[in-house]
């Protein structure tokens, strides 16, 4: 009781206002408590794939060679291989911490020769043990492809190859692509500058083709090849060892459908400086179906295309090393919606054109004449002066070609457009050459050396002029512009407000032409659009989700991630 007393009497002895809180000077007691630690953020965990615990049975009698296993940082994976040659139709499905591997030159089927085999049309063959048969019969294999599915080479000259009379179906789907790759990718050895680590995907066909390559057939004087364009008519894969032989007459051929698919780091050099490409099509007919395609660093060409008759839509091919929409030999083509953008630096890597049109050779004269459109395409040219054709877009050969509704952007101090033979540039109709007239350029503006946008001919003997194909480009009211077009694009191709003002052709008038009895476009191969360019604006994202991404292209949402590593679908 004394103590309580004499604290109150304490207490009574300060006034109201000396009452005193930390922190404050009023007459209310506030105790400010420590803030208190804030719990530690947990570490993400990351869910590592692992392997398999088998190949599975495929209806091919060689079946799958299981290689054990193969890891890398998205985890530990069972490797299937294919065989040398798969001589059935088989099936491979998408299995978790499970990849398809290419052990080296992988054929689909048989080569069964420019036309269908029969009892009195046959063929020797050799079979994957060595020994020989006759094939009385195509062997109509079919390599079938799930979505979601990886395969991925050995390192060097490995490649797949659809031979003629046989089908790939490698269909994936926007949420799933189907993804060909190398063993570096999947070891995360990679960067975004790697490239040239496998051959790549081929395929076949029987469709017209020119500047034969059969043995003891000379040139005709003229320059053109007697058998051009017909079952004579074949030629070997570039760079090849190997039988690889494309070519005839049937441009109705079909080897398949590919679609979402993205083909990384190709381009190995088969022999003699001769490399592969990402993708490439030779002597394959209408029947084929190619769409939603992605190449990624390629050390050759994104995509090349060796005669037949050939359809794409959704292509885009990022950092190349050689050019980018390449077609030879008498090819008939249409393309719609293409993507391009080449690594920065990469003249010193090799880089060359956005396109490359046919080849200016002894067989410059072959019927058919190679006839190739393209609409709605974005190229981003990275290389400047210096690269080997000497300008983004070099069309040479004799070729009719035809460019829409598209967007060039390259270095100011580059050209845009050479045409290196006077032949290319004719401007006579002649169906008994298959001349279809002087290349066309409607609705088309490209960034340019202001000096000196347009190349003529530095051949011998040429009198094709800057001038002449400045003309052919032409101005005013085909809506062309490759003087003041400044580039206002986002996002590297997504379009803005000088690209949105250029009124569109309209492509769907291109659709079903037919020249000296052949079909030039398929009828209602090309949709109508209202802009220019490959992407109208930030709401078209057809390119997104089934791609890949790089430092070179942020293509956007992208399911399967960045293209240095595996994806984790």
């Amino acid at each position: 009781m004394l103590i309580a007393t004499v604290s109150i009497a304490a207490l009574g002895g300060c006034g109201a206002n000396d009452i005193a809180s930390p922190g404050t000077g009023g007459n209310i007691s506030i105790i400010n408590n420590p803030a208190p630690t804030p719990a530690p953020t947990p570490t993400p965990t990351v869910s590592l794939v692992t392997p398999a615990t088998g190949c599975p049975t495929i209806a091919d009698a060689q079946g799958l060679s299981d290689r054990g296993t193969i890891t890398g940082p998205t985890g530990t994976y069972r490797v299937c291989a294919l065989p040398a040659r798969i001589v059935s139709s088989i099936n491979l499905t998408r299995i978790p911490g499970l990849l398809y591997f290419l052990p080296g030159r992988v054929d689909v089927g048989y080569d069964n020769g420019p036309t269908p085999l029969s009892s009195t049309n046959t063929r020797v063959v050799t079979q994957p043990d060595g020994t020989s048969r006759t094939l009385t019969a195509d062997s109509n294999v079919t390599l079938t492809i799930q979505p979601g599915v990886v395969i991925y080479a050995a390192s060097g000259a490995t490649w797949l190859n659809v031979n003629r009379g046989n089908r790939i179906n490698a269909v994936g789907t926007a949420t799933a692509p189907i993804v060909f790759t190398s063993r570096d990718n999947v070891l995360g050895l990679n960067t975004d500058s790697s490239s040239g680590q496998w051959g790549g995907v081929v395929l076949s066909g029987r469709a017209q083709i020119t500047d034969c390559a059969v043995p003891g057939t000379p040139a005709l004087a003229n320059g053109s090849s007697p058998n051009a364009g017909t079952t004579a008519c074949e030629r070997q894969t570039e760079g090849a060892v190997d039988p690889a032989l494309y070519g005839g007459a049937n441009n109705l051929d079909n080897s398949g459908r590919i679609s979402y698919a993205q083909i990384r780091y190709s381009g190995f050099v088969l022999s003699a400086a001769t490399e592969l490409q990402s993708l490439t099509t030779q002597g394959v007919g209408e029947g084929t179906v190619i769409d939603h395609i992605q190449s990624f660093n390629s050390s050759d060409d994104g995509a090349e295309f060796f005669g037949g008759h050939v359809a794409m839509k959704y292509y885009v091919s990022i950092g190349a090393e050689d050019d980018n929409l390449d077609t030879d030999v008498g090819t008939k083509a249409n393309f719609q919606y293409v993507i391009v953008a080449q690594r920065a630096g990469s003249l010193a890597q090799g880089a060359d054109a956005m396109i490359e049109a046919d080849t200016d050779n002894n067989s410059v004269l072959d019927n058919p004449r190679q006839n190739t459109t393209v609409s709605n395409a974005t190229f981003l040219d990275r290389t400047g002066p210096g690269n080997a054709d000497q300008a983004a877009i070099l069309l040479r050969g004799a070729t009719d070609y035809t460019l829409v509704n598209s967007i060039l952007t390259t270095n100011p101090s580059h050209s845009c457009l050479r045409i290196s033979d006077s032949r290319t540039a004719g401007a006579t109709v002649d169906a008994t050459t298959d001349e279809n007239g002087a290349p066309v350029f409607r609705s088309v503006v490209m960034q340019c050396l202001t000096t000196r946008p347009f190349i003529g001919s530095p051949l011998s003997g040429q009198t094709l002029t800057d001038a002449d194909v400045a003309a052919i480009f032409g101005s005013g009211s085909n809506n062309n512009n490759a003087t003041t077009y400044t580039p206002t694009l986002t996002n590297l191709f997504i379009n803005g407000a000088n690209e949105t003002a250029v009124t569109a052709f309209d492509q769907t008038t291109l659709n079903g032409r037919v020249f000296n009895g052949i079909t030039i476009t398929p009828a209602g191969f090309f949709d109508r659009t209202t802009y220019i360019g490959a992407v109208s604006g930030a709401s078209d994202t057809w390119y997104q989700g089934w791609t890949c991404n790089s430092t070179t292209a942020a293509l956007g949402t992208s399911l399967s991630g960045n293209c240095t590593t595996l994806p984790t679908i």
